[in-house]
């Protein structure tokens, strides 16, 4: 069992920069795979990016790659994304993701544990 749980969201303006974070508690951080996805109003969960356990494996969505960066220190048990160039089109509750699979997957049902959510807004 992991939980998980995000901060760093806010409002901020178009071409900002942010960063959130995830938090685990439970076993070994080290043991999961670990992404991020998001939701929009109206909109299904969308796939954002994927590390593998070691962090030497890396999958983004086409739409972030190249502005937003993930990470994680699995000694301090965490996960970060670094979100650049923020446009209206981010604005979403994003959720940290983990799973002891090893597949760096953008299918959302097959992460077993999530986050809370924290909200991102992005205005123009």
């Amino acid at each position: 069992q992991v939980q998980l749980v995000e901060s760093g969201g806010g409002l901020v303006q178009a071409g900002d920069s942010l960063r959130l974070s995830c938090a685990s508690s439970g076993r070994s951080f080290s043991s999961y795979t670990v992404g991020w996805f998001r939701q929009a109003p109206g909109k299904e969960r969308e796939f954002v990016a994927a590390m593998s356990r070691s962090g030497g494996g890396i999958n983004y969505a086409d739409s972030v790659k190249g502005r937003f960066a993930i990470s994680r220190n699995n000694a301090e048990n965490a996960a970060y994304l670094q979100m650049s160039s923020l446009q209206p089109e981010d604005t979403a509750v994003y959720y940290c993701v983990a799973d002891g699979g090893y597949s760096l997957s953008r299918r959302p049902g097959y992460y077993t544990y999530w986050g809370q959510g924290t909200q991102v807004t992005v205005s123009s």
